[in-house]
């Protein structure tokens, strides 16, 4: 059993009230751990730590906060193997993933690590050659950070570097169902030499989300995680008029063109719902198919569902775990059985996954539904879990109209071998990030983000920085002439 602590100015402390939450192995259903839930007191304290360590931390020269970052990264890596396998037994994610996800942490460090000492500002010619005109990017001040339970580490290594690059100070605040290696992360911090208060760790449920999102010593607030919370934050930083970056869900469409390596298509499609279990905000939950590949593609896919292995996420020979937790298991049981009920077409899965070593976790088996109604419930909402939908199309025109069709805006993908084609569905789809030819793909300098009820603002990439930082403009007059103080000068 681990008992995490929370980190508030760099001392491991418990929850001042005493209270605890559970962590739950979702393989097997057991408390492997627990997690301090903070009260309002200790959300305080934890402001409060990052307010008094801004201004020491603002000044402190880009070098030393990228070499401070590099030591984060390198902590990461040393440790890779243990907190990948901690991140496997909270979530339930597979050892295969979590562990290049823990390379993955330590490559976005070194590169926000890279731009600390580079945020440069411009200097800006203006119309009145006697103003010398430029500007400077400050930090924003405290950053609430708020990340989800599907890839807690991954996640937070969105934000953070970005944050602590600018300038700013942070208190994190992880899913209640996935929190443990976030405060192990907040740690090493401490370890490898971050000043008191500049990394600062909470933990607990939504109230606790709620104390530190209304909190009046928060400048800036970074969320992952789903519409209602996304809508709940944003009016919480609307009351105070403080800025917001909103990571949200996705009812993300996997396009296959009659002209695509299909084979290569089916493994794209395969990745992009049945990786992590569906459980990711980019998941390819809707398959388009053209309607003269039709058949192939969907019995293709349906065909190597079925052989997905199902086990021990810890075992490097799993491809599929369980879903991360009881409520969102129940809630994908619902939704499929809602989907058969309403008569869509079950060619494959469709319920709670059986055998050997799965009875006492949450294992779904990997579905697939084929000719469903684009309009309907199953191809409109989110499921976040291992759900595909199979949609069939005819011409570009019809692909576009039925992938744009959603209050999402996150992912797509396009398989096709036509360059036109895919300059022309690039430029159509309504969304943030445009994959061609693969999915599931990411790079620490690639942005990533949504339109639509998929959120605003930016990760990954220098256009993260935009989100922590504001622009400050300063004019210079050179001049030694009389002025008319009641005309403004231009």
């Amino acid at each position: 059993m681990i008992h995490a602590q929370m980190v508030i100015g760099n001392e491991t402390v418990d929850a001042s009230g005493g209270l605890t939450l559970e962590a739950i192995n979702p393989f097997d259903g057991k408390a492997w751990g627990s997690v301090p839930v903070a009260s309002a007191a200790d959300v305080d304290a934890a402001v409060a730590a990052a307010r008094a360590a801004f201004p020491g931390w603002r000044a402190t020269p880009g070098v030393e906060r990228a070499r401070l970052l590099h030591r984060l990264a390198d902590a990461v890596e040393q440790h890779a193997d243990r907190l990948a396998e901690w991140e496997t037994t909270d979530n339930g994610k597979v050892i295969r993933e979590t562990r290049p996800q823990m390379t993955f942490v330590a490559r976005n460090l070194r590169f926000f690590a890279g731009y600390a000492d580079k945020l440069y500002g411009r200097t800006i010619p203006l119309d009145n050659p006697a103003v010398f005109d430029y500007t400077v990017r400050r930090p924003r001040g405290v950053c609430a950070l708020i990340t989800a339970w599907n890839s807690p580490l991954a996640l937070l290594a969105n934000k953070l570097p970005p944050a602590l690059a600018a300038g700013n100070t942070i208190v994190v605040k992880p899913s209640e169902h996935a929190s443990i290696t976030t405060t192990e992360l907040a740690r090493l911090a401490v370890e490898v030499g971050f000043p008191p208060g500049v990394i600062n760790v909470i933990t607990g449920g939504a109230e606790t989300g709620d104390l530190l999102t209304r909190h009046p010593g928060i400048d800036m607030i970074s969320l992952t995680g789903g519409g209602a919370v996304g809508r709940r934050i944003a009016a919480n930083a609307a009351e105070r008029l403080i800025p917001v970056s909103l990571e949200l869900g996705g009812k993300s469409p996997n396009i296959v063109f009659a002209d695509a390596d299909i084979r290569r298509a089916v493994q794209g499609a395969v990745a992009g719902i049945f990786g992590a279990a569906g459980q990711t905000c980019v998941a390819g939950s809707r398959l388009l198919v053209q309607r003269s590949v039709y058949t192939q593609v969907r019995d293709a896919v349906a065909e190597r569902s079925r052989r997905v292995q199902l086990g021990d996420p810890r075992d490097p020979a799993t491809e599929m775990g369980p879903v991360a937790n009881r409520p969102q298991f129940e809630r994908i049981l619902s939704l499929i059985d809602a989907a058969k009920d309403s008569g869509a077409a079950l060619v494959a899965g469709g319920g709670r996954a059986h055998g050997d070593g799965l009875e006492a976790g949450f294992y779904i088996q990997p579905t697939v539904f084929a000719d469903v109604d684009p309009s309907s419930g199953l191809a409109q909402d989110e499921v976040f879990g291992p759900v595909l939908s199979v949609i069939p199309f005819d011409d570009e025109d019809e692909a576009v109209r039925i992938a744009n069709s959603t209050q999402y805006g996150l992912a797509a993908g396009v398989w096709t071998s036509d360059v036109s084609r895919t300059f022309r569905m690039t430029e159509a789809l309504e969304a943030g990030v445009v994959w061609v030819n693969t999915y599931r793909t990411s790079a620490a300098q690639a942005p990533f983000g949504g339109t639509k009820q998929s959120g605003y603002g930016r990760e990954r990439g220098a256009e993260a920085l935009d989100d922590y930082t504001y622009v400050k403009n300063v004019m210079v007059d050179t001049s030694t002439e009389d002025r008319d103080p009641f005309v403004i000068r231009t």
